[in-house]
């Protein structure tokens, strides 16, 4: 939150409590308020940011508030933060633990929550993925056991990002990821470089890939070289 510069006060729903006690299915899900706490608007997914303000504003004004100015503040952001391409978007956000995956396409199935060496497919369709090498996979995420350890992923968007964490030793773990097979030059996001080299330090949402030119079909490959690094999700922008 401290690099994101906010600073208001932020639930942390580690349990998942909030997200049950809604029947929440989306990731992001907005849900906004009133002062008498009665849900008056959700929206599911990105975008709609102008309707959302409006919301906003109008809610605010109910309750009070006397605003300074009646104009929309122009939503704008860099890196992970830039607005999706939504027009040239394919990819639909991808679980990599096994309780909401689907395409997965190793040539072995899942193992649930125990170890097993994978075999990615040699080739993939739109929006499959698979693993390759040593990962314990969970319900909700999946852990390389012995180095490297590889996901591939068959992708249409402009963006694509990686929810990863390392567990709890806390060393670093590095990376590298590949664009059909060769380092994504101009094509790397905030979290990478120009060859692919990346380091996972944090748990939080990394930037693989943002594409400068025509977006098309892309094999997306990523190889962590040390152990103990956590797969979330796959999101697309």
């Amino acid at each position: 939150m401290r690099d994101l510069k906010v600073n208001y006060p932020v639930a942390i729903d580690s349990d998942y409590k909030i997200w049950q006690a809604f029947g929440n299915e989306y990731w992001p899900a907005h849900y906004f308020i009133d002062g008498k706490g009665r849900i008056r608007y959700h929206h599911f997914g990105e975008g709609e940011y102008d309707q959302s303000e409006s919301v906003i504003r109008e809610l605010l004004k109910e309750n009070g508030a006397q605003l300074a100015s009646s104009v929309d503040v122009a939503v704008s952001g860099a890196g992970a933060e830039a607005a999706p391409d939504a027009v040239n978007q394919r990819s639909p956000e991808t679980y990599v633990g096994y309780h909401r995956t689907e395409h997965f396409a190793s040539i072995q199935a899942i193992a649930r929550d125990s170890k097993r060496a994978y075999t990615p497919q040699p080739r993939l369709s739109l929006n499959q993925w698979g693993l390759g090498g040593t990962w314990k996979v969970g319900e909700e995420s999946a852990v390389v056991q012995t180095a490297p350890g590889k996901i591939v992923f068959r992708f249409h968007a402009r963006d694509l990002h990686l929810v990863l964490g390392i567990t709890k030793d806390g060393k670093p773990v590095r990376f590298t990821v590949k664009l059909d097979g060769t380092a994504p030059g101009d094509d790397h996001g905030v979290d990478t470089d120009s060859n692919g080299s990346g380091t996972v330090q944090e748990h939080r949402l990394y930037q693989l890939i943002r594409q400068k030119g025509p977006v098309e079909d892309r094999t997306f490959e990523i190889e962590f070289l040390d152990p103990g690094v956590q797969a979330f999700a796959f999101t697309f922008g």
